[in-house]
């Protein structure tokens, strides 16, 4: 933990995470603006997370606001409040948090000596069903755009003297590349939908992300907090690259993040070795959306496992290859502790496969299952997903048809015993997301989501050696909702809020009837928005957020997934053109070879 005197800084920022304190804790992009912020000798960066139930009612009966871990600081005596948004969700607990913290929970009601509330995180690519919540949001890498934040904030020198000079900071602020401040972002119903449109103010047409290009170089928390209490990821991680390629069309990740970012296998060590003797974890975590798509993963495994073994270190490798060289690369890092294998082919066919542009093949994932039993394991998780754009019952038949071989493979590979083989399966539910080619797709109906659900269950049911954990319908339909919501949304948040929405990402704290009486209220029915598809001909609420991704390639993209065609990964093959090139220097460079 950071430890400075308050009043020897000039500015005073607290990161917020809306979740528990084990969630927020785990979060690797908190650690490094954490360790970013508190790099500034004008800065005291400290941190606040959402309280458990009881706890919120102790605070209320006691009259206490939500105060900072660091020094017990109430949240409205902060000069700023940054809060992440990472899950559709928290939305609820966003509002919790603020309003625990004592601050006016939406920008035009707060005074000109409040706190300046920032948001940043994957859900700021849209950001309309909070905005009327924010004074400003980050869109892209935080750390890339953060100094210049603090540098002007600093020039400000707040509390501000009047809602004038105020006013004047938000309007630099919106100047600054990667800042989104929605008060000067007015909206207009087109298509029957907030579209935001751009005043004098941000004199541009759109807010482009901000990317960190040399991750090399970008600041990384080596001695960072170790929690209170054990955290949901309890170990230590270094961020190996950032950023995807493959193009699964359903993921909003391999969208927001692009383009791939490495971090050297020298820096990478450096930081492990670092980081295990500050915190003494026994496990370090490669974070990755696609660990073993790391160009020098084999290298950089056996310069981990020379540094780290002999201190009974374990590697995590989070995300393997739905192949035999995942499988090999699995079986280096669990030489010091073996756990089970995650394998990710989200489709029970190979045309539905093609259709969202997931390039893994039977004979990839067999040959995967035949290589994991052969080494040892016993003990395989499958992730997939029910209500992909395009999916049939037939298709749904397709995931117990290859449940079915997998125990086959086991009967074969483990002989007498093969009674030992576990398969978990985790059924997701498709969800529309913003920047993807499935944007404009309709979600299916809770009835749709039970029948199929009812389906795979049934099926597999006979067979005690697999366990199947389903995503609840219902909290799907509201995460769409507020995915694809528009500036309309944030009245149905703070509805649901009222009624007592907070923690919603905990099945046992989520409550559907609470977000239908919401949205009812408001005149709006979740399920025929989440279910209506969108005209990718209209403006759609997120269109002035420039994430690199242009809506050109997202359309084509669409068509190529009606045609159930896949699309190369840009790695491996010609440029695809998506429009980050225009972005990064590294992939201007190979689209301008393309191009010659």
């Amino acid at each position: 933990m950071v430890e400075k005197d308050p009043t020897s800084v000039a500015l005073r920022f607290v990161l917020c995470y809306p979740d528990v304190y084990e969630v927020g804790t785990s979060h690797l992009g908190s650690h490094i603006l954490y360790h970013t912020l508190n790099t500034r000798s004008d800065t005291y960066c400290e941190r606040a997370y959402h309280p458990w139930p009881d706890a919120v009612e102790a605070l209320k009966r006691r009259g206490l606001a939500l105060s900072s871990l660091e020094t017990g600081t109430p949240l409205r005596e902060f000069h700023i409040v940054g809060v992440t948004l990472q899950y559709e969700l928290n939305y609820a607990g966003v509002l919790s948090l603020l309003e625990l913290g004592a601050v006016n929970l939406r920008a035009t009601d707060r005074r000109y000596d409040d706190p300046i509330v920032l948001g940043g995180g994957p859900c700021t690519t849209n950001p309309e069903p909070l905005a009327p919540f924010f004074d400003a949001m980050v869109i892209g890498d935080g750390e890339e755009v953060i100094h210049e934040i603090m540098d002007l904030v600093g020039d400000h020198r707040p509390p501000f003297a009047s809602g004038e000079a105020r006013a004047e900071f938000l309007g630099e602020l919106s100047q600054i590349n990667g800042v989104y401040v929605p008060a000067l972002w007015p909206t207009a119903r087109i298509g029957g939908l907030l579209i935001p449109q751009t005043s004098e103010a941000p004199a541009r047409r759109a807010v482009r992300r901000r990317i960190v290009e040399n991750l090399d170089a970008a600041p990384y928390p080596t001695s960072p907090v170790v929690p209170y209490r054990e955290a949901i990821h309890d170990r230590a991680q270094i961020e190996i690259s950032r950023g995807c390629t493959r193009g699964c069309r359903f993921c909003q990740a391999g969208s927001i993040y692009r383009p791939v970012r490495e971090r050297s296998v020298e820096t990478l060590r450096s930081q492990a070795n670092q980081i295990i003797d500050a915190t003494g974890y026994d496990q370090i975590s490669l974070c990755s959306l696609s660990c073993t798509d790391y160009s020098r993963i084999e290298q950089l495994l056996e310069a981990l496992h020379e540094d780290l073994s002999d201190r009974r270190v374990s590697i995590g490798l989070p995300s393997i290859r739905t192949d035999a060289f995942g499988v090999d690369l699995a079986k280096r890092v669990q030489r010091v502790k073996r756990t089970g294998l995650t394998f990710a082919p989200e489709a029970g066919s190979q045309r539905l496969r093609d259709r969202i542009n997931k390039n893994v093949t039977d004979a990839d994932l067999f040959g995967a299952v035949r290589a994991a039993l052969s080494s040892g394991w016993d003990r395989l998780k499958f992730y997939f997903m029910i209500g992909l754009p395009g999916e049939t019952e037939q298709d749904v038949r397709g995931i117990a048809d290859t449940v079915e071989q997998v125990l086959e493979i086991g009967r074969e590979c483990l002989g007498k015993q093969a009674g030992r083989l576990r398969l978990n399966l985790s059924v997701a539910l498709f969800i529309p997301k913003p920047h993807t080619p499935f944007q404009w797709s309709a979600q299916e109906t809770l009835e749709q989501f039970e029948r199929k659900r009812h389906l795979l269950i049934e099926r597999l049911k006979r067979y005690r050696q697999v366990q199947v954990r389903c995503h609840d319908a219902r909290s799907a339909i509201v995460e769409a909702f507020l995915a694809r919501g528009d500036r309309n949304a944030a009245d149905v948040v703070q509805a649901a809020y009222r009624l007592g929405a907070s923690l919603d990402a905990w099945t046992e704290q989520f409550d559907y009837d609470r977000w239908e009486r919401a949205a009812a209220d408001a005149g709006i029915d979740l399920q025929q928005v989440a279910g209506s598809p969108l005209d990718p001909e209209q403006p759609l609420p997120w269109d002035h957020i420039d994430v690199g991704i242009t809506s050109q390639y997202l359309r084509s993209e669409f068509a190529k997934s009606e045609a159930e065609a896949p699309t190369d990964d840009c790695r491996a093959a010609i440029c695809q053109a998506c429009g980050v090139q225009r972005m990064t220097a590294s992939c201007r460079q190979k689209h301008d070879d393309h191009e010659h």
